[in-house]
């Protein structure tokens, strides 16, 4: 069957499961928001201006203003900028260094496969939260110091996944023909073992995704990760908690946003595995093609 043939049942399967929509809208807004914020935001988020301090919603502010006159909607919309960018790079620290450790892992075994395990278990016995703040704690507060201390913990996290799947692959009869055809552990890896797992990957990682937001707004809320005048959600946070009795928007608006994107990111990540697990798609009905 061709690609141009499977594609509407690729289609058909994402229309029909609510996860993947309602998770595909509400990650897409977010990351629209973010990109939009390059180029254009509804005022100057980094403006202070005490004339217009806690103003409600109106035309002029969307989302009202806080404290120090800063409008809420802009702020989001940086906060969403640097949410994001610091949890995809730090996924892609995890991908880009776990999933060759874990295949490589698998190919090999012996020593270097149970050095990776007992890493990944020493690493796994601290809460990602906690590890992310040990390191940003010892080697100074910052987005930079925020992306490497998630991307350390992500490693692990696909390490193992891609190990796991691997060695579950290795022993299937098309993996000893592509070795008795002369085929080495890269050539295979790369041809065969990757495509097989991509599947998975794909839904980790944007399970991943929504920790490394997260844990960017937690870092950001005890004051080491985003810095000020740069706004972040969790820089959000912890200034509205003073404010909480007489202006409550203040920390709703940021705590919403932080929300509403791990759960689009959840969603969608539900909704791909649906669509990409072929037992799922049996399961339904779409084994039936021939």
């Amino acid at each position: 069957m061709t690609a141009q043939a499977k594609r509407p049942g690729w289609l058909k399967r994402g229309l029909r499961s609510p996860s993947f929509l309602l998770g595909g809208i509400l990650s897409l807004l977010f990351t629209s928001l973010a990109l939009l914020s390059f180029i254009w935001t509804p005022h100057d988020a980094l403006s202070v201006d005490i004339m217009a301090r806690l103003k409600p919603v109106s035309a002029t502010y969307w989302l009202g203003t806080d404290q120090y006159g800063r409008d809420l909607f802009s702020m989001i919309m940086l906060g969403a900028r640097n949410s994001i960018a610091v949890a995809l790079v730090a996924v892609g620290i995890g991908l880009g260094i776990g999933v060759p450790l874990g295949t490589w892992a698998a190919a090999k075994g012996g020593w270097l496969d149970e050095l990776l395990m007992r890493t990944g278990d020493f690493i796994f016995a601290f809460p990602a939260l906690i590890s992310a703040i040990m390191i940003t704690a010892l080697f100074g507060p910052g987005a930079i110091n925020a992306i490497i201390a998630i991307g350390i913990f992500n490693i692990p996290v696909f390490a193992r996944l891609s190990r796991g799947a691997a060695l579950s692959l290795w022993t299937r009869e098309f993996i000893l023909s592509a070795r008795l055809s002369g085929k080495g552990a890269a050539h295979i890896t790369a041809e065969h073992i990757l495509p097989n797992i991509a599947n998975l990957l794909i839904v980790q990682g944007t399970i991943q995704f929504s920790l490394g937001i997260l844990a960017e707004a937690g870092l950001s809320y005890v004051g080491l990760g985003t810095q000020p005048p740069m706004p972040s959600w969790g820089k959000m946070l912890f200034e509205a908690q003073t404010m909480m009795g007489f202006a409550p928007q203040l920390a709703i608006i940021p705590g919403c946003a932080i929300i509403l994107t791990v759960l689009g990111l959840n969603l969608l990540g539900d909704g791909l595995r649906d669509i990409l697990d072929p037992k799922t798609h049996r399961a339904s009905g779409g084994g039936n093609q021939s």
